[in-house]
Parts: structure tokens; C-alpha cells; sequence
């Protein structure tokens, strides 16, 4: 029988909301971003994309150690909340879901930017003068253009988000219940000499991320179908 209390079932149900709250989060910023450095044309757009793209190369305690600053009690931004409404986002799932989110965000962000990249400018230009509006072209053309590409990302984003270990658990640490996600649980079973949880944990997560890793690439653009 199922027993959602067991900590290894607690820490997936944790880790799927984090991941998913993180994936919506990345998808609404990683869409609107990559729409902006692929059609706009302004000074240091190069730089913003690479600053962006750093979480995709620096290593996880280096982002955690950031956001500890930055969302610490002693932070600007953590500060700022504790002060304006008394919110503490360190050792919280919410601390996870930003860690996730900061993580993933590069592989949202670049393959949207990509799709949105390879769309025919003719095409937008053509529904331009037949008289649509910016905000209907982006859905009627841009977006349906690009879909699959971003799709690919999110998948790509749920995937990263569910696996994050450095970050997440510098910033909101190894609580059972409330902040241990799914790979923390992993590490804290290990150290505990739990070969059994660990595994168990490990076979959810590989099975889980193989699945999406196989999605992303059957969605991915430019892909053709394979023949008998």
C-alpha cells in the first residue's frame, strides 16, 4: 500500500511542486525574455544574454551563495521583504522554488530565444501590413511558430528543476517535509547509509528525467520523423 507519509514519497510530492512552480515561473519569464533578445535590437544585448546564461555554467553552490546574499535577511532583497511584509524566503520551499527557477531559467530561455529566432521575418512582416496587431501576430503567428522549441525547454527547465541539488539546498537547506527535495533526500540517505531509500529515489528521479529528456527531443525543431 501507498504511504504518502513515507519521506521518500514526501520528498517527490515536494520536489514536483517545487519543479512545477518553478517551471511555470521560468516559462512566463524564459518566453518573454527570449522574444526580447531575438526580435529586439538594443545596446548590451549581448551581455544581458550572457549574464543570463551564467546559472547554465556556474556551479550550484556558487548560484545559492548569490541568492543567500541577495535573499538573506542582511540581503537587499531579503531585507526588503522582511521589512514590507515580513516574508523569509530562506530554508522555505518557496527559497527552493527561486533556486530551481534561477538554475533552469538558461534552458527555457535559450532554446524560446532559438525557436523564435528561426521564424521567417516575412511571415510577421506579412500579417504587420495586412493590418494585425503586435499582440495578435505574436499569437497567431509567433507563438504557433515557435511552440515546439519552447516546449522542448520547458521540458528541459521541469527536468533541471526537479534534479537541482547545490542551490536549493543552500538556500533552503535539508528540512524532511517542508524544503528536502527529491536529490536532497537522495544525499541525506546516502549519509545516513540508507542504500535501500537512496535507490529508490534514484530510480524515480532517472526514470522521470530519461522520460522528459526523451519528450524534449521528439518535440525538438527541425527534428524529422524516422522512416521504417
Amino acid at each position: 500500500m501507498l504511504d504518502v507519509h513515507d519521506p521518500a514519497w514526501t520528498a517527490l510530492f515536494l520536489s514536483l511542486k517545487v519543479a512545477g512552480w518553478s517551471t511555470a515561473i521560468t516559462t512566463v519569464c524564459g518566453v518573454a525574455v527570449g522574444l526580447l533578445l531575438a526580435k529586439g535590437r538594443f545596446p548590451g544585448r549581448d551581455l544581458l544574454d550572457t549574464v543570463l546564461t551564467l546559472p547554465m555554467v556556474l556551479p550550484p553552490t556558487v548560484l545559492g551563495y548569490y541568492l543567500l546574499v541577495l535573499l538573506g535577511r542582511q540581503g537587499p532583497v531579503g531585507q526588503w521583504l522582511q521589512q514590507q511584509w515580513g516574508l523569509n524566503l530562506i530554508f522555505t520551499w518557496q527559497g527552493a522554488v527561486i533556486a530551481a527557477s534561477v538554475v533552469a531559467f538558461p534552458l527555457v530561455f535559450k532554446p524560446a530565444r532559438a525557436a523564435f529566432e528561426s521564424i521567417d521575418d516575412q511571415l510577421e512582416m506579412a500579417a504587420q501590413v495586412l493590418g494585425v496587431s503586435r499582440i495578435a501576430i505574436f499569437w497567431r503567428v509567433t507563438l504557433p511558430l515557435a511552440w515546439r522549441g519552447i516546449l522542448a525547454g520547458i521540458l528541459l527547465g521541469f527536468a533541471r528543476a526537479l534534479g537541482e541539488f547545490g542551490a536549493t539546498l543552500m538556500v533552503a537547506g535539508s528540512i524532511p517535509g517542508k524544503t528536502q527535495t527529491l536529490s536532497v533526500a537522495v544525499y541525506e540517505a546516502v549519509q545516513a547509509g540508507d542504500d535501500a531509500s537512496a535507490m529508490t529515489l534514484v530510480l524515480v528521479i532517472s526514470v522521470t528525467c530519461c522520460v522528459i529528456l526523451l519528450l524534449a527531443t521528439y518535440l525538438a525543431p527541425g527534428r524529422k520523423p524516422a522512416h521504417p
